[in-house]
């Protein structure tokens, strides 16, 4: 990628609008071009500084950020900072980029500017990335495309990859099969499985339910996990 980031806080709160301030000056490859109050603002700044990325707080006066992305044609990228859960689902309808929940640590802001970092580095090299991988199965190379994935299993040093109607085992560890998939559309929710978020249909309790199976969350790794899922557009509605 080329360049910095450009983006604009846009909060009604000055205490959250100083904070997400001091978070944008710690990270190198983020250009902040301006501070707003409200949409109405930042309908204004846009139309005289054009920007990457948002960082949009929901509950605004005049409008809320849902509302103005939902009717501001062309707009940049955003990543919602809130204190309300309750947007996520209509965050993800909005593929927006992250859901950041109020008080925010700046760990959890780094990893949603680093996500930003990932999503444009991808704009700016169209057909970079790969969308499959092969893999060696009963002495014959198979490809098996990412979106095909439901989910891997280890089996030792053996790992089975589930996808619909099909199992494929290869001679991997699922180390190795996690280091070829892109990280952004698959989480390790347990030691032995590996699993696409698009693809997860319910979670009932430490249970994921994927298709016809059943894949458990480790107690260690469920917030974690949960994170990920809450904040990934790709989970099926």
């Amino acid at each position: 990628m080329q360049g910095k980031i450009k983006c604009i806080i846009t909060d009604d709160e000055p205490f959250a609008r100083k904070g997400l301030q001091g978070y944008v000056s710690q990270i190198d490859f983020l250009d902040l071009k301006g501070v707003c109050e409200n949409a109405v603002e930042l309908n204004s700044l846009l139309k005289k500084e054009p920007v990457d990325l948002l960082f949009l707080d929901i509950e605004m006066p005049y409008m809320t950020g849902i509302d103005f992305l939902r009717h501001f044609p062309g707009a940049p990228k955003v990543i919602f900072t809130t204190a309300y859960e309750k947007y996520a689902l209509q965050g993800f309808e909005l593929e927006v980029l992250d859901y950041l929940l109020k008080p925010i640590p700046f760990e959890r802001f780094l990893r949603a500017a680093n996500k930003a970092f990932d999503y444009f580095r991808g704009q700016q090299s169209p057909g970079a990335a790969e969308d499959h991988i092969f893999v060696k199965a009963d002495s014959k190379l198979e490809k098996i495309p990412f979106a095909d994935i439901l989910f891997a299993e280890a089996l030792e040093n053996y790992v089975a990859i589930y996808l619909p109607g099909k199992k494929i085992i290869t001679h991997l560890t699922l180390k190795m099969l996690q280091e070829k998939l892109p990280a952004s559309s698959f989480i390790q929710p347990h030691k032995s499985y590996l699993i696409a978020i698009g693809k997860i249909d319910s979670i009932e309790g430490n249970i994921l339910h994927i298709d016809q199976y059943q894949v458990p969350i480790s107690k260690y790794q469920k917030e974690e996990v949960m994170e990920k899922i809450v904040n990934s557009k790709l989970l099926k509605r």
